[in-house]
C-alpha cells in the first residue's frame, strides 16, 4: 500500500520480493510491514527481503515488522535457518518489531491500524487488519474461516481484500466462495477483491462473478 508519505506491505509470502521486481516496485520503499499470521506463507519471504536489503537494495533507515505476539522471536528463528552467517552480524539498518493485540489501534506510520482476531488456527493468533490510511479505509481478511468480525469490519471500507481458498469445499478456518456469495449483502465495502485463490477457485473461475486479484494488480483508491 503507498500513498506519497510511506508504504504499507501486508504479509511477506516467499515469493513477495520476486514479485515486488517484477512489478517494478522498489523494496527500499516499503516503511512497515503487518504480518497477519505466522504460517510460512504469509511471512517466510523477510530473510530473502533482508538479504536484498543487505546487498542489493542497501538500506540504512529502520524497518518496522508488525505481527502477532511471537512474531519477532519466529523472524529471528527463520533467519538465522536461512542465512546463519549473515544473521549472526548486526544488519545496515534498524529492524523494529511490534506485537499487536487483537482490537487494540496502532499507528504505523501513516496507517492506523486495528488488528483483530481472525479463525485460522487452533492455538497461535491469526489477525486481520482494518487500515485507515489518507482517510482511506482498507479490510485485509488475512487468512480466516467465517467470522462475523468481516461484517464489522467491511462496513464504509473502500477496498476490502478477502481471501477465498475454496469452492466447493467448506472449512472453519478458511472461507469459500458460496459463503462469500450468502454475506455479500451484508458487506459495506464499496469493493471486493477476492485473494489467496485456491485450486479449486482457479477452475470454477467462470463462475465468479466478484473481482479476483492477479500478480501485479495495481489498485488506486
Amino acid at each position: 500500500m503507498y500513498t506519497a508519505e510511506s508504504a504499507l506491505m501486508l504479509d511477506c509470502g516467499a515469493t513477495a520480493l520476486g514479485s515486488l521486481k517484477r512489478g517494478g516496485f522498489s523494496p527500499g520503499a516499503i516503511d512497515a510491514i503487518l504480518i497477519s499470521h505466522l504460517h510460512g506463507d504469509h511471512f517466510a519471504g523477510l530473510p530473502f527481503l533482508f538479504l536484498d536489503y543487505c546487498y542489493s537494495d542497501l538500506r540504512t533507515r529502520p524497518l518496522l515488522i508488525a505481527g502477532p505476539p511471537g512474531i519477532e522471536e519466529k523472524t529471528w528463528v527463520l533467519f538465522k535457518a536461512a542465512y546463519r552467517d549473515l544473521a549472526s552480524r548486526p544488519l545496515p539498518f534498524k529492524l523494529e518489531f511490534l506485537e499487536m493485540v487483537p482490537d487494540k489501534k496502532i499507528q504505523v506510520g501513516s496507517s492506523m491500524v486495528t488488528p483483530f482476531r481472525v479463525p485460522h488456527q487452533e492455538e497461535e493468533i491469526s489477525l486481520g487488519f482494518s487500515i485507515i490510511i489518507n482517510g482511506r479505509k482498507v479490510l485485509y481478511s488475512g487468512d480466516t474461516g467465517w467470522t462475523e468480525a468481516l461484517v464489522t469490519h467491511s462496513q464504509e471500507a473502500d477496498l476490502f481484500i478477502c481471501e477465498c481458498s475454496f469452492f466447493e469445499t467448506r472449512l472453519p478456518y478458511h472461507l469459500d466462495y458460496p459463503q462469500l456469495v450468502e454475506n455479500r449483502k451484508r458487506f459495506g465495502a464499496k469493493r471486493i477483491i477476492l485473494t489467496h485463490l485456491g485450486r479449486e477457485v482457479l477452475a470454477r473461475r467462470e463462475e465468479i462473478d466478484l473481482e479476483m486479484a492477479t500478480d501485479g494488480m495495481i489498485i488506486e483508491i
